[in-house]
Formats: C-alpha cells, sequence, structure tokens
C-alpha cells in the first residue's frame, strides 16, 4: 500500500511540475496562475500547495537532485582521483542522472532553461541555487583532490563548468542532442583550464 503511495504521489508532482511548466510556455510565467495549473494537472489547488508553496517552486522542483548526484559521484570517488576525472564523471552524472523530472533531451527542459533566462524573478533565484551548488561542488573537489588544487583553483574550475552548462543549453544548435552537446562543451572547459592535455 505504501508503495502505491508514494507512486501516486510522484505521478501527481509529475503532473504538476509538466503542467505548469506547458502553460509557462505557452502563455508566459507571469500570466499563469496556480489555479491554472491545477487545473491542467486535474487536482484542486489546495493539492498543487501540498507539493509546492509557490509556482516559483515548480521550476526548481529538480534543485535537491544537484546535491544528491555530487554527493553520489565523490562518494563513489577513489583516494587518488584525478580532477579532470571527477569533473567529467560529475557532469555526464548530472546529464543522465534518471531522477530528473525530464531528461536533459526533453522539450520542458528547454522551456525551463528559456525561463531561467527570460524571467527576472527566475533568473535571481537560479544564479542563488547555482552559487550554492558550485560552492558545495567546489568544497567536495579540493577535499577530495588536494594538492592537486587549491580552494580558489576548484572554485573558478566548478565556476566555469557550471557557466558551460547552462551556455550550451542556452546556445544549444537546432537538431542537437542537449546531452551529446553539455558533455563536449564540458569536456573541452575542464581540460582547457587544467595543465596538460587529455590523456
Amino acid at each position: 500500500m505504501t508503495g502505491l503511495r508514494e507512486e501516486k504521489k510522484r505521478r501527481t508532482r509529475q503532473a504538476l511540475i509538466e503542467a505548469a511548466l506547458t502553460l509557462f510556455d505557452e502563455q508566459g510565467y507571469d500570466g499563469t496562475t496556480v489555479a491554472e495549473i491545477s487545473a491542467r494537472a486535474k487536482v484542486s489547488p489546495a493539492t498543487f500547495f501540498n507539493y509546492f508553496a509557490t509556482k516559483e517552486e515548480v521550476v526548481f522542483a529538480d534543485q535537491h537532485l544537484y546535491d544528491e548526484v555530487v554527493d553520489g559521484v565523490f562518494a563513489a570517488a577513489k583516494p587518488d582521483a584525478q580532477v579532470a576525472e571527477l569533473v567529467t564523471r560529475t557532469v555526464h552524472a548530472l546529464a543522465t542522472a534518471e531522477a530528473w523530472s525530464f531528461p536533459l533531451d526533453h522539450p520542458l527542459t528547454e522551456v525551463r532553461t528559456r525561463l531561467l533566462a527570460a524571467v527576472p524573478a527566475l533568473r535571481a533565484g537560479y544564479l542563488l541555487r547555482n552559487a550554492v551548488v558550485g560552492d558545495r561542488w567546489a568544497e567536495k573537489l579540493y577535499e577530495t583532490c588536494k594538492p592537486q588544487l587549491d580552494r580558489v583553483e576548484a572554485a573558478a574550475l566548478t565556476g566555469a563548468v557550471l557557466g558551460a552548462l547552462e551556455a550550451a543549453l542556452r546556445q544549444l544548435p537546432d537538431g542537437s542532442s542537449a546531452t551529446e552537446v553539455v558533455l563536449a562543451t564540458v569536456d573541452r572547459v575542464v581540460y582547457g583550464f587544467l595543465p596538460g592535455k587529455k590523456g
């Protein structure tokens, strides 16, 4: 019974995220109400608020997964792990994790990327959340890979990678695979940042 209840909650949450992003794309973020999102997802507004406090929270519904994925990569890292290997492994894990609401190549992921760039309130929230992710990632990278790099270098590298991720998604060529472009872009950033050559 517990399993069925949890699956129903998962489906409802997913339906709300899909409804919200679809409506934001159709009629704009500011022009969409919680009542409309709820109606599109075929639930009551009260049910919406059981899952999200605001419609902004829907856009950031997967935020907790960043820490979970990063923590998982570093927990499995070998003591002699190299910086480039850990950074690229982390990005690959982020790009391919199955727990996201939508895969990286899904149209609604593109909608979310556009919203984060175009809506001031969402942009501000994204920058704050991204800074927290970057700080945690940088600290884990430093603690795991010192003395290969210092704290400043760890922060600079993770900042560059996160910037590259956003740029790759925002400038994605038509018909391209978001996953392939992201991984290739980050690979170039990592090996351009670090001394030596790949391999």
